[in-house]
């Protein structure tokens, strides 16, 4: 039987704060910390003050853009903020590992997974794992990680800041500076809902020229930060550096998978002088990519249907916990409008434990396809009793 318990904090000191909100979320026989924090406190002392009283348990997670979600509501604080989850089930087995990256993201992934399979002393595959990563190369630490596991089902998300400028944090047994961190979990139940729950506008075009994984430079054979100007109704002027980020929150770019069940929503982050565009995710060239639209509104609801949809998914199971990975993009998007966003989960999920991380990437998988990474997405695993 799941137990789970959620506390926060908004202490001034770090160390205080991570002893607060881990003695709220302490539960008996805790197998794993799920931890969400401000970049704005010392991690290192944050993560003292959650051992200190929660003593060898893991801890994995990362740093959050603006706040964390929580039943007491969105946790904010100029001063620093945190929430953490504990699980316990004497059913299921969950173990957590971590690497640096050193040579590359894809040895990083194989380096941490092989690290959490020796922490569980298993050698089987998990039902399913979480991941979090630094922003940038989220699809080559998932590579090294599946080499080993194989394409087992994932959700997480990216390690975020206040504002871009690359202060995240990885937590995982202590602070990652530039590496992944995984926690595997077996013999538990779980449904995960991957979405963007954006709307399609017909405006479309394929990616002709891509540089650097994540640069893109043409779309059929035009500069393309002239193709999306043309889309937004703007001009590749009003788009340059962060305007472009702000101005495809409600629009981004999505990517239709084979079957059309299922869009992978691209974020456009910044605008270049040469008319290409930096993109949140990877790009293949000769991919069709579309314009999607959400309305504020719709970007509130959305967080109440992905979390019925993912409980719905645990069919008689029952829901014993809910792990929320919003795109700190969104919240962004949301703006003042958070406590409407915790109404929402409250009214999918009841009275059961939730927690919540806004992220610079989001993680998931949907029905039968591959595990993805993208951008302005939601990845919510519910947790079966």
């Amino acid at each position: 039987m799941m137990q789970a318990k959620v506390g926060w904090s908004t202490a001034g000191s770090p160390l205080a704060a991570g002893k607060e909100a881990a003695q709220a979320a302490k539960v008996d026989g805790a197998q794993i910390a799920l931890l969400f924090g401000s970049v704005d406190y010392n991690a290192e002392e944050l993560l003292k003050g959650v051992r200190e009283t929660l003593g060898d348990v893991p801890v994995v997670g990362c740093t959050s853009y603006t706040g964390v979600l929580t039943p007491g509501g969105f946790i904010t604080s100029p001063d620093g903020y945190c929430a953490l989850m504990t699980l316990s089930d004497e059913d299921m087995e969950v173990s957590v590992g971590a690497a640096e990256k050193k040579e590359c993201a894809v040895a990083a992934g194989e380096e941490a997974a092989l690290a959490a399979l020796e922490a569980a002393g298993m050698d089987m595959a998990p039902e399913f794992f979480y991941m979090v990563a630094p922003p940038g190369e989220e699809e080559f630490y998932l590579q090294g990680i599946q080499s080993v596991i194989g394409r087992v089902p994932f959700f997480g998300g990216s390690a975020a800041d206040n504002d871009l400028s690359g202060k995240w944090l990885v937590y995982g047994n202590g602070v990652v500076k530039n590496g992944v961190a995984v926690a595997f979990f077996w013999n538990k139940a779980y449904g995960n809902k991957y979405t963007g729950a954006y709307r399609g506008t017909g405006k479309r075009g394929i990616i002709t020229k891509v540089e650097n994984n994540r640069v893109l430079k043409e779309i059929d054979g035009k500069p393309a930060l002239d193709v999306l100007a043309g889309w937004l109704g703007s001009t590749s002027a009003d788009l340059q550096g962060f305007n472009l980020l702000g101005a495809t929150i409600h629009h981004p770019i999505g990517i239709t998978d084979f079957a059309g069940g299922h869009v992978w929503i691209r974020h456009p982050m910044v605008g270049n002088a040469d008319g290409s565009a930096n993109i949140g995710n990877n790009l293949a060239e000769g991919v069709a990519i579309e314009l999607m639209e959400a309305t504020t509104d719709e970007l509130v609801a959305s967080v109440e249907s992905t979390a019925k949809a993912a409980v719905e998914m645990l069919g008689d199971e029952g829901l014993g916990a809910l792990v929320a990975v919003h795109c700190g993009g969104r919240r962004g998007g949301i703006g003042d409008r958070m406590d409407e966003t915790v109404t929402a989960m409250k009214n999918a999920v009841g009275d059961t434990p939730f927690i919540g991380v806004f992220t610079f990437g989001e993680y998931g998988f949907e029905g039968d396809l591959a595990n993805g990474c993208g951008g302005l997405m939601l990845s919510f695993m519910a947790l079966g009793k």
